[in-house]
C-alpha cells in the first residue's frame, strides 16, 4: 500500500501505508523507525482527506496519530512530548465524539502513565476505558481495560485484586483469538506475582511471554520483560542471574533506543550494585543515562533515579 501510494501519488494510500507500517515497526520494537513513519502521517494529514481515512479505518486517524506518536516518544525518552501528544489525542477524540478512537487513545494514555510510574492516572483512565467499552460493545478494548485496571491496582499496592483482573483480561483477549500485546500482559501478570511473593509463578508468565516474542518477533516489551525477570529472580537470591537479566534489559533497550526502558533497567541494576557495596559502579552506570534526559523530571520514574543517584553520592 505504501509503495503503491507513492507510485500513484495517492495521498490517502500513502497515509494509510505509512500508518500500517508504523504500527508494525512499533510492535517490532523499532521505535525510531515507527516514529519517522507516524511523523510522515502527521505531515500528510489533510482535512480534505480525513473523511476518506475515517471510512477506511475503525479508528479516526486524525485522533489516533498523536496517540501512536505519544506511545513511541515516551519510551524514546521524550516524556513531555509524549504527554503533550496523548493529551491532544484525547482532546481530538472527545471533540469528534468518536468513541472508538477515544478508547484507543485512553489505552495508550494508560501505558504511558504506567511506564512513567503514575498508576493513579492510569487507574482513572482505565475506569473510563472499561466503562466506554462496556457501554459501546468493544470486547477487545474491554479486555485490555480490565488488564489495565489490574495493572494499576497492582502498582497501587492491591496486588491480589490486580492479579485477578489481569488474569481475567488476558483470558478475554485470548478468547478473541488475538496474540498481539500478550507479552506486555504476561509481564504485568508476572509483576503482580512478584508483589505477592510468588516468584515461581511470575517466572512462568515471563517464560510464556518470551516464547511468544520469539514466535512472533513482537519485541516492543522485551526490555521490560528482562527487567521484571531480574526483580523476580532477586527474590530467590540468585544474584548472578539477577544481574544478567538487568544487563539483558539494558542491551535490548539500548538496541531499541528506548531511553526510558534503559533508565528503568539501569535504576534496578544500580540499586542491586548499591546493595552489594558497589556505589561507584552504580553511580557510573546510572548517571549518564539519567543525565541524557531533558524532560519528564516530574515523573516518578525519573524522580526515583535521581533519588538513587543522591544516595550514591
Amino acid at each position: 500500500m505504501e509503495i503503491f501510494g507513492e507510485t500513484k501519488n495517492d495521498v490517502p494510500l500513502r497515509f494509510l501505508g505509512h500508518y500500517q507500517h508504523g504500527v508494525i515497526r512499533f510492535f517490532l520494537g523499532e521505535f525510531v523507525a515507527a516514529r519517522a513513519l507516524f511523523e510522515q502521517c502527521d505531515r500528510l494529514d489533510d482535512p480534505a482527506h480525513r473523511a476518506v481515512y475515517a471510512a477506511l479505518t475503525a479508528e479516526h486517524p486524525y485522533a489516533v496519530i498523536p496517540a501512536h506518536l505519544a506511545v513511541i516518544l515516551t519510551p524514546l525518552g521524550y516524556i513531555d512530548q509524549g504527554r503533550s501528544r496523548i493529551d491532544a489525542a484525547l482532546t481530538v477524540a472527545r471533540r469528534l465524539g468518536h468513541v472508538y478512537s477515544l478508547v484507543f487513545a485512553l489505552s495508550r494514555a494508560i501505558m504511558i502513565e504506567l511506564a512513567t510510574g503514575s498508576p493513579h492516572d492510569a487507574q482513572r483512565h482505565a475506569e473510563e476505558m472499561v466503562s466506554l467499552s462496556t457501554e459501546h460493545g468493544f470486547p477487545y478494548f474491554l479486555a485490555w481495560g480490565t488488564v489495565h485496571r489490574g495493572t494499576a491496582l497492582t502498582a497501587l499496592g492491591h496486588a491480589q485484586e490486580g492479579l485477578t483482573l489481569i488474569t481475567k483480561g488476558l483470558s478475554m483477549v485470548r478468547a478473541t483469538g488475538s496474540v498481539l500485546g500478550t507479552p506486555w500482559m504476561l509481564t504485568r501478570l508476572a509483576e503482580a506475582h512478584r508483589r505477592l511473593g510468588q516468584p515461581g509463578e511470575g517466572l512462568n508468565c515471563l517464560a510464556e511471554a518470551a516464547q511468544i516474542i520469539e514466535n512472533t518477533d513482537e519485541r516492543r516489551d522485551e526490555a521490560e520483560l528482562h527487567r521484571v525477570r531480574g526483580d523476580l529472580v532477586n527474590a530467590t537470591g540468585d544474584q548472578a542471574t539477577v544481574e544478567q537479566s538487568f544487563h539483558q534489559a539494558l542491551a535490548v533497550a539500548q538496541r531499541q533506543s528506548a531511553k526510558l526502558f534503559e533508565l528503568r533497567a539501569a535504576t534496578s541494576l544500580a540499586r542491586l550494585w548499591r546493595d552489594q557495596g558497589k556505589p561507584t559502579e552504580a553511580r557510573d552506570l546510572l548517571a549518564p543515562i539519567y543525565n541524557w534526559f531533558t524532560e519528564g523530571f516530574d515523573t516518578p520514574v525519573l524522580k526515583k533515579a535521581k533519588a538513587l543517584l543522591h544516595q550514591l553520592g
